[in-house]
């Protein structure tokens, strides 16, 4: 009898993908931190978009997926010889720094992630279903409720106890440096700015390279050390690869 092989759609493809490099990395890392909680968010269980009015709800996780492989593609360029986008950089080349909290390496991310790669999936997902932005605005939202998600759950996970978080300490400030919200806002609009330029490949790519220097520079900032003791990671020695338990920050 032949076996029977389950075939992987590329939504599952991009969580196995987070799921190996949760276990392939320790806790303190910088990158381990954000794709812990990226992936505890896009992995969960019954997990779905919004679907727009692309026929045969093509668009269901088309954005959801580019936007993940845009991550991953960022990850496969530091592990191999080629140069990650700006915006990843500074999360890339800090990751292990000890003086860095683990909520700064999530928001660091999210940074990237916002400021540079969702506007670039959207362009993506258009050209691959031959559809507009305004098609995907629907989608559009769905992804957004999940980078909300993804964004409640670094405030939960990682933001020290009221004990810690003092209107004195630093992080208070940085929590508040950035908006999810007008970093979304921002994102469709340079989407759609993009995709009106798309026969104009000189400004469009200008206008890309601009979105991903501006997010670099500000994951810069996010990864400023930042004075406090930082403790050791919960339920991942440094040496392993196995993980046990959730990121203290």
């Amino acid at each position: 009898m032949a076996r029977c092989e389950q075939v992987l759609t590329p939504a599952d493809r991009v969580v196995s993908r987070m799921r190996a490099l949760d276990a392939a990395l320790y806790a303190r890392d910088g990158l381990a931190v954000f794709n812990r909680v990226y992936l505890a968010v896009a992995g969960a269980p019954g997990r779905r978009t919004g679907a727009g009015p692309v026929p045969d709800g093509r668009a269901a996780s088309a954005l959801d997926v580019r936007l993940a492989e845009r991550y991953l593609a960022a990850v496969d360029a530091a592990a191999g010889e080629s140069r990650p986008p700006a915006c990843w950089r500074p999360l890339l080349a800090h990751r292990h720094h000890p003086g860095v909290r683990p909520l700064q390496f999530a928001l660091a991310g999210l940074n990237a992630h916002v400021g540079h790669d969702l506007a670039l999936a959207v362009v993506d997902t258009c050209r691959t279903l031959a559809c507009e932005p305004v098609d995907l605005e629907d989608e559009f939202d769905a992804v957004g409720d999940l980078l909300t998600a993804l964004e409640d759950r670094v405030r939960e996970e990682l933001t020290p106890g009221p004990e810690l978080l003092r209107i004195t300490d630093p992080l208070t400030h940085l929590l508040g440096a950035w908006s999810l919200e007008r970093a979304r806002d921002a994102a469709w609009t340079a989407a759609r700015a993009l995709w009106e330029l798309r026969r104009l490949p000189d400004l469009a790519g200008e206008l890309t390279e601009r979105l991903d220097t501006a997010a670099g520079c500000a994951g810069r900032l996010f990864l400023t050390p930042l004075p406090g003791r930082v403790p050791a990671a919960a339920g991942r020695d440094q040496s392993s690869g196995s993980s046990t338990g959730a990121i203290s920050s």
